[in-house]
């Protein structure tokens, strides 16, 4: 074995070249399907078993015999998770495993830039490779169906459309590295309230046009080589071993070559695993040592259970050599490519792009009295107000905790920008969590405070009474109950009283600026008494950068909302029909229904069907300077069965300061036999320009963009007729309509 393994390693070298005698998958020049079946015949039935579960929390086995490497996983989708101990969830104690963090999904989808997502993408791979990794567990795609949802800050927004043109360049950037994009979590997980025991009861229409489109991209645009299933259960089975969403839809339709990674913990019965999609699994037992054997994960249900079922003649191997082709298929993308690059770590370019991101994903939701930009040379005092200006935002959360070289806080980052040209003045305003610790890894802060919340406003109050300018930074944070895995909030408006803060601040100050840091909507009682408020998201490693960049004017604010934030939490759908969490069966089991009843009608669809003026629209975000919309065009007013038609709309800035607009297309269905949303989102472009520059943004348009899906043919469906084209800057802020029809019977041209 170790003459063959050195050889292998020779050959790989280019050290000797390969003869008569050498294996057939170790010769490059064939095909990897034909390398595939060689080794395939080569592994015996318990190697095969083998490769299909986890032999510690991270990985799982390769087969030493023939060279082929252990798979390494690591939790993403923000940042490369620090290492833990073999069998446990805590500190391994590295020095070594420090990493970047980049600012979170909902702040990347807020950039509604797919180079932005790219460059997001390529460098999370870097960092993966250079540890090592050959898998990394992101990114997450799951719809934003509720704002209570904890774990809203690791997906992309509302918006099929959105979340599937966002996710397709963030894979291509991860996999370029060699390492696998593990999209998750497939499918329905929208909520984290009885996630194990939540069974989606949703009709296909809406999963098709809803809750999948962003999955489907991600297989068949973007190539993304492994997909990780969901806790909950859809039609009585669990996502992770799913008949209809893995085998029906994900490898049939769909032709997914990929492999399937169960959610640590997502495995529940050894016969629906061998027969319903699952490749790989980990997670069952989490601590790996208890429940008898020398090596627990040989307990695991695609393990020695599997070798039993086949003992036995109960089971025959056929799913398990379809298992088995798929995870070499993906050692021959990752740990057998002697090509991929090496990968880089905390790099100053990984740095850079973690704030780009970020001051690309940063929102401006309103600003009065040109409050912002801040001047530098015209504020003498700046009070800063809010725990969350200081506290440290990376650690926490839940699986996407991390353990960063460093992370710049809000304050400093507008000390550092501010310094030598205003007084700064830092004050507490309120105590919301002070602790800092997640699976060993501890922030090393003291945010104790005992005193009262009456004495805490009240220094603030006194401060902010004669300073040129207040920012207060408050929101969420990644403690349970609020931004956090396992655990949803507890309502929309903000924790810790911060709401009694703001408003007796905005009596003292007229100029007042709020900055929310959060995943998800909150409610905003005092929006109409403050100057300006910013959404800043989970900004990572370089969140304080970010924010004094755009603060000062040194960026212009460019991020558009990826979610609706609603007024009041009864302006959401699942909870105006009480829909959420769902309804225990009252049967014995733990089961819990969740009905989708609102069907299609989720975000700024459900807010327009019922005429519901949000707080703020989905698409809104607003910029420093302003850009005027010229009559949109279309080039024909038929479209065809195989055709397309084009809509163009010119856009000038009509400002002083260079900017970015992003120029959103909804369509119009007119005239419909089924109920359709008022519109929906199909097309944007980002475009920067300067100063009374003009853009002409065109956006193609085929049937596809106008099809719903039909679940009596099980196929997606255009009807003829008219239809109509927007173009604005959100979806409550329409610029310009043009009208076309569709007919299938005109013959393309």
């Amino acid at each position: 074995m170790k003459k063959l393994i050195f050889s292998i390693m020779l050959i790989a070298a280019g050290v000797v070249s390969l003869t008569a005698s050498t294996p057939a998958y170790l010769d490059e020049s064939r095909p990897v399907d034909d390398r595939i079946e060689d080794i395939l015949s080569r592994l015996t039935t318990r190697e095969k078993v083998a490769m299909l579960h986890a032999q510690s929390k991270f990985s799982s086995a390769g087969v030493p015999r023939l060279g082929i490497p252990s798979f390494w996983t690591t939790d993403g989708p923000h940042g490369i998770r620090p290492e833990v101990l073999w069998d446990e969830w805590e500190q391994a104690g590295w020095t070594n495993d420090s990493c970047v963090a980049f600012p979170a999904l909902t702040c990347l989808a807020a950039s509604w830039n797919p180079e932005i997502a790219l460059l997001y993408g390529t460098s999370i791979g870097e960092e993966a490779r250079y540890r090592g990794k050959d898998i990394l567990l992101g990114p997450g795609v799951n719809i934003y169906r509720t704002p209570l949802n904890g774990r809203n800050f690791e997906y992309m927004g509302e918006d099929p459309y959105l979340a599937s043109i966002m996710v397709v360049p963030y894979i291509k950037g991860v996999q370029s590295n060699g390492v696998a994009a593990c999209v998750k979590h497939y499918a329905l997980n929208n909520h984290e309230v009885n996630r194990h025991t939540t069974n989606a009861i949703v009709d296909d229409r809406t999963l098709y046009e809803i809750y999948l489109p962003a999955f489907k991209a991600a297989v068949m645009d973007g190539g993304a080589w492994s997909i990780m299933g969901s806790y909950n259960l859809y039609k009585d089975q669990h996502a992770c071993h799913n008949k209809f969403l893995l085998n029906d839809i994900l490898k049939g339709e769909w032709g997914f070559d990929g492999v399937v990674v169960s959610d640590w913990g997502g495995t529940h019965d050894t016969p629906e695993a061998i027969a319903n999609g699952l490749d790989m699994e980990f997670g069952s037992w989490t601590n790996g040592l208890s429940n008898g054997k020398s090596n627990a994960y040989d307990n695991y249900y695609l393990a020695d259970p599997y070798l039993d079922l086949i003992g036995e003649g109960k089971v025959g191997t056929k799913e398990l050599d379809d298992k088995v082709r798929r995870i070499l298929r993906l050692a021959f993308r990752t740990t057998l490519d002697r090509n991929r690059p090496h990968g880089s770590l905390c790099s100053p370019e990984h740095i850079a792009a973690a704030r780009r991101i970020g001051e690309e994903g940063i929102v401006l939701l309103k600003n009065t009295r040109g409050v912002l930009p801040i001047d530098p040379e015209r504020v003498g005092k700046v009070v800063v107000v809010g725990e969350n200006a200081v506290k440290m935002m990376t650690v926490g959360g839940g699986s996407s905790s991390l353990k960063v070289k460093y992370e710049l806080s809000p304050l400093d980052g507008i000390r550092n920008r501010l310094a030598g040209k205003a007084d700064v003045v830092y004050v507490r305003g309120y105590v919301g969590d002070p602790s800092g610790e997640y699976n060993g890894v501890v922030t090393g802060q003291n945010l104790k405070d005992d005193r009262s919340a009456e004495e805490l406003i009240a220094e603030a109050v006194r401060e902010a009474s004669d300073a040129d300018c207040v920012i207060f930074i408050g929101g969420l944070n990644k403690s349970a109950h609020q931004d956090c895995e396992d655990s949803d909030r507890e309502g929309l408006e903000l924790p810790y009283g911060q709401d009694d803060v703001i408003r007796a601040l905005a009596k003292a100050n007229p100029n007042l600026v709020v900055i929310n840091i959060s995943g998800n909507a909150v409610a905003m009682p005092w929006a109409g008494d403050v100057a300006a408020i910013l959404q800043g998201w989970y900004l990572g490693t370089e969140a304080g950068n970010s924010i004094a960049a755009v603060l000062t004017g040194d960026v212009n604010p460019s991020g558009k909302l990826p979610m609706t934030f609603p007024a009041k939490l009864d302006d959401v759908a699942v909870h105006k029909l009480g829909l959420y969490p769902g309804t225990p069966r009252g049967d014995g089991s733990k089961t819990v229904d969740c009905n989708y009843d609102e069907g299609i009608f989720v975000g700024y669809r459900w807010a327009e069907k019922n005429d519901i003026k949000p707080l703020f629209p989905f698409g809104h975000g607003l910029s420093y300077t302003d850009f005027k919309y010229g009559k949109a065009k279309v080039d024909k007013s038929t479209l065809t069965h195989e055709g397309k038609v084009t809509v163009t709309v010119p856009v000038t800035n009509v400002g002083a300061r260079e900017g970015s607009e992003v120029v959103q297309l909804y369509i119009a269905d007119i005239k419909s036999s089924v109920p359709r949303p008022l519109k929906e989102l199909k097309g944007f472009r980002k475009v920067r320009l300067a100063p009374s520059e003009t853009a002409e943004v065109s956006f193609e348009i085929t049937p596809e963009a106008l099809s719903y899906f039909d679940a009596d043919t099980h196929s997606w469906v255009c009807e003829p007729g008219a239809f109509e084209a927007l173009v604005g800057s959100s979806s409550a802020d329409i610029r310009g309509k043009v009208r076309f029809s569709y007919d299938d019977s005109v013959a393309s041209r």
